[in-house]
């Protein structure tokens, strides 16, 4: 289990990243859903050992993150939100030249690794091109298959679809379901539909803390009978913003439609819809807001 206890991090212009960050995190896939600039690239870096933290621990599988970062490198593997390559170098060559840092030094063992990851993430055909000149979706590829060298305990993907066409975003997503329940994978995103496609559990973080944390299924069945939906026109969105808790705004072809959230029937051609995923998300945020 990845443990992480009242993280702070506070940078030196006075910027609060992580406003007391703890959350426990098994094994499995778990979502870290948040708008962009929540804070939750630096706690990705923080637990991949890449900064410090100006307070609070994390723990893995009784590794000291923040006193024993070698040790945790060892059972690491990492996809950063901004992943470079070499221009000139094949994916073939960077993988072994990756494995090699890794410390699989022996020449047989780290050839096998290397074309079973390549066959792993379908990306064989091309192991003689250059990675700089692949697809959005296939360096996203690649980029697991560098984070799946050492047969890694805990993984982390950070924002690792945003970009993608819709074939290589499923692509990418089925790659990693099959990496197994035997690990701890963090998928850090925006995107809801990665969270509610793959994580079992999940937390919302904005403001640099955690706002919800739980069973996506649980968190959506909470909502039940609380949410309600309308077509309206478009002029008169401002109107039903001041006359009632609006938490989402749809358009659908071409169609405005609002979403609130209310105790009981409000009438006036609202009708009651089934929550998602989404609507927590927002309802979320919404919550986060009105408090601040």
């Amino acid at each position: 289990m990845l443990r992480i206890s009242d993280l702070v991090q506070v940078y030196s212009s006075g910027t609060r990243a992580l406003d007391h960050v703890s959350l426990d995190i098994p094994r499995g896939m778990f979502g870290l859903l948040g708008p962009n600039g929540a804070g939750k690239s630096t706690l990705m870096r923080t637990i991949a050992t890449l900064q410090a933290p100006t307070s609070g621990s994390v723990t893995f599988d009784g590794i000291d993150v923040l006193r024993e970062p070698e040790r945790l490198r060892e059972t690491l593997g990492y996809l950063p939100q901004d992943f470079g390559v070499y221009p000139r170098v094949s994916a073939y060559d960077l993988l072994d030249h990756l494995a090699v840092l890794k410390g699989i030094t022996d020449r047989g063992e780290r050839r096998e690794t290397v074309e079973t990851l390549l066959h792993q993430v379908n990306l064989w055909a091309v192991r003689k091109k250059a990675v700089a000149g692949f697809s959005g979706g296939m360096r996203q590829r690649f980029g697991i298959a560098q984070a799946l060298i050492g047969q890694p305990s805990l993984i982390i993907v950070d924002e690792p679809t945003a970009g993608l066409d819709p074939e290589e975003r499923n692509r990418f997503l089925n790659l990693l379901v099959e990496v197994g329940e035997q690990v701890v994978i963090i998928l850090s995103t925006h995107i809801v539909e990665d969270v509610a496609d793959l994580c079992p559990r999940m937390a919302v973080l904005a403001g640099g803390r955690i706002l919800l944390e739980g069973a996506p299924l649980d968190l959506i069945e909470k909502s039940r009978g609380r949410l309600w939906r309308k077509v309206i026109p478009r002029e008169a969105l401002e109107q039903y913003q001041r006359d009632y808790r609006v938490i989402a705004v749809r358009l659908f072809a071409g169609r405005t439609i609002i979403h609130i959230e209310a105790e009981s029937d409000p009438g006036a051609g609202f009708e009651p819809m089934e929550g998602s995923l989404e609507d927590v998300y927002f309802r979320t945020l919404d919550n986060a807001r009105r408090a601040a």
